[in-house]
């Protein structure tokens, strides 16, 4: 049986349909995108999960968590991936799930991350460091926000003249869009080997 996934989204879905993509052409064959939830009843993401047959929510920020764990048990989910997800998991709900919970963060992790560290701010504030390389980095979700296990990263290389949107763009096609993927089979492979 494949490992079942639920990913959460805040906004447009690109992220999402890195994994949805990844997961038709056979990159992700341990695992099967099963339900799609977002805070906000306008994120595009839910529009990108119904559009590939994906059952979507919305779920209200009142009473988010409660209603997502729901969610999670009517659809058999064993893996949660964060993508572009804006708000902040708490500890109770993370210890529930070690090493079960996956985000992106588009830095290579230590830097740039953290609370308030999120979209274009982390490019800003590489910018604005003058940092030659930046990147993305997947790592397990805990307590503390961008403060789980790496389990992996890739660099991208800043050029002159980049802007915030420029190198967020690059950071997304080289890093992230292959980043996910990649880290959704080896944690659903090992899942489906727990299992066995």
């Amino acid at each position: 049986m494949l490992t079942r996934i639920a990913v959460l989204v805040s906004g447009g879905g690109t992220n999402l349909q890195a994994l949805i993509d990844a997961e038709r052409a056979g990159r992700i064959p341990s695992g099967q995108i099963v339900l799609v939830v977002s805070t906000s009843p306008k994120a595009y993401a839910l529009e990108r999960a119904k559009a590939a047959g994906i059952p979507a929510r919305y779920l209200p920020r009142e009473g988010f968590e409660p209603a997502l764990e729901q969610a999670l048990a009517e659809h058999g989910v064993e893996l949660v991936i964060l993508a572009g997800f804006l708000r902040i998991l708490s500890a109770e709900f993370t210890a529930r799930r070690p090493r079960r919970i996956l985000n992106v963060h588009p830095s290579l992790i230590p830097a740039f991350c953290g609370q308030g560290m999120y979209g274009l701010r982390v490019h800003e504030a590489a910018l604005a460091r003058g940092v030659k390389v930046s990147g993305a980095t997947v790592h397990f979700v805990n307590e503390i926000p961008d403060g789980g296990e790496i389990l992996l990263q890739k660099a991208v290389e800043v050029l002159d003249g980049d802007t915030p949107e420029t190198l967020q763009r690059r950071v997304m096609e080289q890093a992230e869009w292959k980043l996910l993927p990649q880290a959704a089979e080896l944690v659903c492979r090992e899942i489906m080997e727990e299992r066995t």
